[in-house]
């Protein structure tokens, strides 16, 4: 898709580098997601494929998320943590004709189950996947070179696949149809917009991309989708994660990360953290001081005057909202005072205030803290 007119490559140091970032206007490609259709060439994100006949109960032990009653023409989230619950990676799930595909970042590794494997204890995602198949009758292979992720926007997106051919486009959360043609697509929830990823056939992705452009999607880079993506509180793993994250942290119990299903790595501090605790740090959105031209940069840190209170992730510069961020902050940390987000010794430190609606709500005490509460007034 770089070789299409107006077509502007993204920074070399871009975790999106090999995909349109966007197309001369990155303010317009999201004002028309928010208010029309577009269409975002992804497809530097990577595909596993699991077919086989235990392909549910092999990925439900393997995976976070609960996967065994997963039907077909349904997906979800998942991650794989690594054995203190630290998120290693998240994924987008789909199950389509007794295959189930799992897309993620390129590049995205697990931390090996054998000490072995890597020279940083991790190994590429579809080996780690390889490696733990043992006796199970599955067959996980890499697919990247069959499909490839484009991603549709907008309250019109729906609207677009029909006259693109998808007669009945998903409409309900995680739902998946079948392309023409071969490949899939599956919705996935925004919190502003309508959103449906697709797996189209990498040898078919001109026709595709040529066929929803001519039926309405306006061209649209990563940029606009990153800016879109930061709004809705969506984290991506390798931005807003880092070596300690959790999935608690970040959103994703419930969404990517099941709390009461059987035994998985990692699953004891999942349940630890969600029974008798709270986790350390929280996901927030940031609204930097858009007077200055320097923005912070993914992992520096926020502080509160001078302590340290948390890390900046994905930076992005909104249509409406301006330069804004996600952050992990430390529970303790005020979100009703004035931060500063960046590296003072870089001098790219700006002025920076919690969105008040970004704050995870409070659930009051969880379930476990409230037994042993009980039991030590007995």
């Amino acid at each position: 898709m770089l070789e299409l007119p107006g077509a502007i490559p993204a920074p070399d140091d871009s975790p999106d580098v090999g995909v349109p970032w966007h197309f001369g206007d990155p303010f317009g490609e999201q004002r028309a997601a928010v208010r029309s259709a577009v269409v975002v060439d992804r497809s530097h994100r990577q595909v596993v494929a699991v077919p086989g006949q235990e392909r549910l109960s092999w990925l439900h032990l393997v995976l976070s998320q609960h996967l065994t009653e997963l039907g077909e023409n349904q997906g979800t989230e998942a991650l794989v943590l690594d054995s203190q619950g630290r998120v290693d990676c998240h994924m987008l799930v789909a199950h389509h004709e007794e295959v189930v595909y799992l897309d993620y970042e390129a590049g995205a590794t697990a931390t090996s189950a054998l000490p072995s494997m890597g020279t940083d204890g991790t190994q590429p995602l579809a080996e780690y996947l390889e490696a733990m198949r043992f006796w199970s009758a599955v067959e996980p292979r890499e697919a990247t070179g069959e499909f490839a992720v484009f991603t549709v926007l907008g309250p019109q997106g729906a609207e677009v696949l029909e006259r693109a051919g998808i007669t009945e486009p998903p409409t309900a959360p995680y739902g998946v149809v079948a392309l023409p043609g071969g490949g899939l697509a599956r919705q996935v929830p925004f919190r502003q917009v309508y959103a449906v990823d697709l797996l189209v056939p990498r040898a078919s992705m001109v026709d595709w991309w040529t066929l929803l452009t001519d039926s309405g999607a306006r061209r649209a880079g990563t940029m606009a989708y990153e800016a879109l993506r930061v709004e809705a509180l969506r984290p991506r793993a390798g931005l807003d994660t880092d070596e300690r994250a959790i999935p608690h942290e970040l959103g994703w119990i419930h969404t990517a990360a099941h709390v009461a299903k059987g035994c998985y790595r990692g699953q004891e501090t999942v349940a630890k953290v969600h029974n008798v605790g709270k986790p350390p740090r929280r996901m927030v959105l940031l609204h930097l001081d858009g007077s200055v031209e320097i923005q912070p940069e993914t992992g520096d840190p926020v502080r509160h005057g001078q302590r340290s209170v948390g890390r900046v992730g994905s930076v992005v510069m909104h249509h409406e909202l301006g330069p804004v961020a996600l952050a992990l902050l430390k529970r303790s940390a005020p979100v009703d005072a004035e931060l500063t987000a960046g590296d003072p010794e870089q001098e790219r430190a700006v002025a920076a205030s919690v969105d008040p609606d970004s704050v995870p709500p409070d659930t009051g005490e969880p379930p476990g803290r409230v037994a042993v509460q009980g039991l030590k007034g007995q």
